[in-house]
């Protein structure tokens, strides 16, 4: 069954099964029975674990809102591939990209937001033209336009170490059938087999396909037994 337009609103255990609450258009609520519940819900992936019953508090991890803007090219692209430079420069919006049209793109600029909007009003757009310039230095002015923004989900915020997406089973959380996808963004997507595999895995008992550096996720806390997967740190390397 696909049930779109209907948000999430609760989950509990009953009788070896989730049973889902879930809105519908009209205002009404549908009920649904499942034996297993899996939370993909991107951004929005801690507010769903927070609604089901059981799930303790202090395993849900804080997200940070990464917003990035894109910028479509005018006129004809100077390139036919995708090109990602170095990370200061597409950090502030070098990578260039080609849509199903072969336009030109180039995106994302990053910023750190607080809330959920797309809006890209007012979005500076200078240092984009300069970073691009850095390996296209013939990139005319008034050749990039803004054109959309999305949000990824990041386990770390400003100034914190790149943090790996956290996968968590029953043994992380203690409900069987529920698998929790937390930090994933645009990456995802291209993984999104492999981590499927993984999610098959983890609900027959396996662990999670990587281990969980405790130190990368600010306030969640892994079980001893997913911490203890890490390789012995050596003196004077990380």
């Amino acid at each position: 069954m696909l049930a779109l337009n209907s948000p999430f609103v609760s989950a509990r255990r009953d009788g070896g099964q989730f049973v889902v609450d879930a809105g519908a258009a009209q205002g009404e609520r549908t009920r649904i029975r499942c034996a297993i519940l899996i939370n993909a819900a991107g951004i929005w992936a801690p507010e769903v674990a927070r609604a089901i019953e059981g799930m303790g508090q202090e395993r849900i991890p804080r997200i940070y809102l990464a917003k990035g803007a894109f910028f479509s090219l005018r006129g004809k692209s100077p390139f036919g591939r995708l090109i990602v430079p170095e990370p200061k420069t597409w950090r502030q919006g070098g990578i260039f990209t080609l849509d199903l049209a072969m336009r030109g793109r180039f995106g994302p600029d990053e910023g750190w937001v607080d809330t959920v909007d797309y809006d890209l009003e007012g979005w500076p757009i200078a240092h984009v033209y300069a970073a691009v310039r850095r390996y296209f230095p013939a990139l005319p002015d008034g050749s990039l336009t803004l054109d959309y923004a999305g949000i990824r989900p990041r386990l770390n915020g400003p100034g914190g170490a790149p943090a790996d997406w956290l996968l968590q089973g029953e043994n992380e959380h203690g409900l069987p059938g529920l698998i929790n996808l937390f930090g994933l963004e645009s990456p995802g997507i291209t993984a999104s087999l492999p981590i499927a595999d993984a999610v098959v895995g983890m609900l027959a008992g396996r662990p999670p396909p990587f281990a969980v550096d405790p130190t990368q996720y600010g306030n969640y806390h892994p079980p001893g037994a997913v911490a203890a997967q890490l390789p012995p740190k050596q003196d004077g390397k990380k």
